[in-house]
């Protein structure tokens, strides 16, 4: 797990750090980096240390000497950076706070703009989107899916926001560091695991591993218990890979001969727009994916249903003898 995360962050945000912070990420750290340094020093500094440098004692077998055996050597430096007062606060940490608070101010005033008499253009195409999520939730999960709609919606609008970050000057896409990529994933892990647990109980929602098969059960429940924790951080590559190399690109092309190269990440703008909304588009699908694996229509709406199809065959019978007879 921690060599996966290490070796993406080596990748992506220390190369990042290479370049100049924006100025919104330095004022930070200038009035708050060093309280947030004071604090990471004696805590998350120490606990990360203690428990994840594992090694094991030497220890003897027929007489023969094994050890120390080292588990796991991850300190904090080769993870996250060196831990310094102006970068105590990273910058993906200050963009993902601004994405938050962008999207709770664009939900907000396009709330405030809302009409049922004469809707705008750009009402309009906001009703498509959340048709368009609502439809999806339908099809996936079925009806009682649309219960998770206010949370697979808030996903779709943070992670959009965050993508589109990185176009507009003085902000970078927080969505192109793994630590924030990773920790959406993990949300969504948690969110659909909980929902299994809520719905099925705790020994439903590991039943459903097993299979439908009893006497293979053995065989399957351990490849989908691996194939369940791999996700989180199949969702977390997937997103920080596209939009880390999409800024890669556009800075690539841009110092390829500068000055006359400035106009490349204007053409490459619509291929970036085109990135956020598909990678966008792929987490939430992914995400009504596993939901629809733990979540399923409750008993009664079947009985219902059943009892709804009986008294509705046992209207037409009747009917068809009446005609049959006249």
């Amino acid at each position: 797990m921690f060599w996966l995360q290490e070796a993406a962050s080596k990748g992506g945000e220390h190369a990042e750090k290479a370049e100049q912070a924006p100025i919104i990420v330095q004022l930070v750290n200038h009035y708050f980096g060093e309280s947030a340094y004071r604090f990471e020093m004696a805590y998350t500094h120490p606990l990360w240390t203690k428990f994840f440098t594992l090694t094991i004692p030497q220890f003897e077998i027929l007489h023969r000497k094994f050890g120390p055996i080292q588990l796991l050597n991850t300190t904090p430096e080769a993870v996250f950076g060196p831990y310094t007062p102006e970068t105590a606060i990273p910058w993906y940490t200050v963009m993902f706070v601004i994405a938050c608070i962008l999207s709770v101010v664009i939900i907000w005033i396009l709330k405030g703009q809302l009409s049922e008499d004469e809707p705008g253009y750009g009402q309009q195409t906001l009703e498509v989107g959340v048709l368009a999520v609502r439809s999806m939730l339908e099809d996936i999960i079925g009806p009682q899916g649309l219960k998770y709609f206010p949370v697979v919606l808030t996903f779709a609008v943070l992670i959009l926001v965050s993508n589109l970050m990185g176009l507009f000057p003085l902000f970078m896409s927080p969505t192109a560091a793994v630590s924030v990529t990773f920790a959406l994933g993990i949300s969504s892990f948690v969110y659909y695991n909980w929902i299994g647990i809520k719905e099925n109980g705790l020994f439903g929602h590991l039943k459903h591993l097993w299979g439908p098969i009893w006497w293979i059960g053995p065989l399957i429940f351990p490849i989908e218990l691996i194939s369940n924790f791999i996700r989180p951080f199949s969702l977390g590559i997937r997103l920080f890979g596209n939009m880390f190399a999409d800024e890669k690109v556009v800075h690539t092309v841009s110092t390829l001969a500068p000055p006359w190269t400035w106009v490349g990440p204007l053409l490459l703008m619509p291929l970036s727009i085109f990135v956020a909304f598909i990678q966008t588009f792929v987490f939430i699908l992914l995400s009504q994916l596993y939901l629809s694996e733990v979540s399923h229509a409750p008993h009664e709406e079947h009985e219902h249903g059943h009892e709804v199809e009986a008294s509705a065959h046992g209207q037409v019978q009747p009917e068809q003898a009446a005609l049959a007879t006249s």
